[in-house]
């Protein structure tokens, strides 16, 4: 059985007094889910005080990033050395806004994947398509082509500990969410390509969540769909009421 999990994706938003302000909120609204895996993915200057927050509760904490170097001259980068050093247990890769802002490629993404499984982190694992390739009818063919990419140097082991975001791209952010059916079908495509290229044990172990504006209103229309197994939640995950909502859906 495969344990949901739903992470926040906190993007560009808290201070360090804001972010432990938030994470002092939801703490309790959350501890009688134990059912689902609970992660918060603060901004880099507020995980270290966020992880002092988090000791004793059953949040886990996420970064939104990482570098794929353990060390080096690399301006502005956090190695993953580091965020394991701040107790972070997961971190994002591959997020949309990078591979558009940052021009992050799935050759870097990669990189990522293996540094992080290197240090000891969870990786969760972005991928989807624009608006226009779903209209064209090329949304399975985006989202192989990138996990395909995005895996290589990777093996069953590794991929069983990872969680991949299917978040239509379209719908980051907009309000605009994906079809619960369709958001299923993504889930059950990707299911089958780690299955062929991984193996069954993998395809059976791996979690997929849905991400792209979820809300308490619609959570539970994606999180009772067959293979989806939880959330990468973004504007929702900025008040604790409504994230702490969006986790009693998936306990349920």
């Amino acid at each position: 059985m495969r344990r949901p999990i739903i992470a926040g994706n906190w993007k560009m938003h808290k201070t360090v007094a804001e972010a432990l302000a938030l994470v002092r909120e939801l703490a309790p609204q959350v501890a009688g889910e134990e059912r689902v895996e609970v992660v918060v993915c603060p901004p880099f200057t507020a995980l270290h005080a966020v992880a002092q927050a988090l000791a004793g509760t059953r949040i886990a904490l996420g970064a939104q990033n990482l570098f794929w170097e353990e060390q080096g001259a690399f301006t502005g980068e956090v190695s993953p050395l580091m965020l394991k050093d701040v107790g972070v247990k997961y971190v994002i890769v591959g997020h949309s806004e990078r591979r558009a802002y940052q021009r992050e490629s799935d050759e870097e993404v990669a990189k990522k994947l293996t540094a992080a499984f290197r240090a000891g982190l969870t990786p969760i694992l972005c991928v989807g398509e624009q608006l226009a390739e779903r209209e064209a009818g090329r949304a399975e063919t985006v989202v192989g082509a990138q996990l395909a990419a995005d895996l290589t140097g990777l093996d069953g082991a590794a991929v069983q500990k990872l969680v991949i975001a299917y978040e239509p791209i379209w719908a980051i952010g907009t309000g605009r969410s994906a079809q619960p059916e369709d958001a299923a079908a993504m889930a059950a495509f990707i299911r089958r390509k780690i299955e062929t290229a991984f193996g069954k044990e993998a395809a059976a172990a791996l979690r997929i969540q849905y991400g792209g504006s979820v809300s308490p209103a619609n959570s539970r229309e994606f999180l009772t769909q067959e293979g989806i197994d939880g959330a990468l939640v973004g504007g929702a995950s900025l008040k604790a009421d409504s994230f702490a909502a969006i986790v009693a859906a998936a306990h349920k």
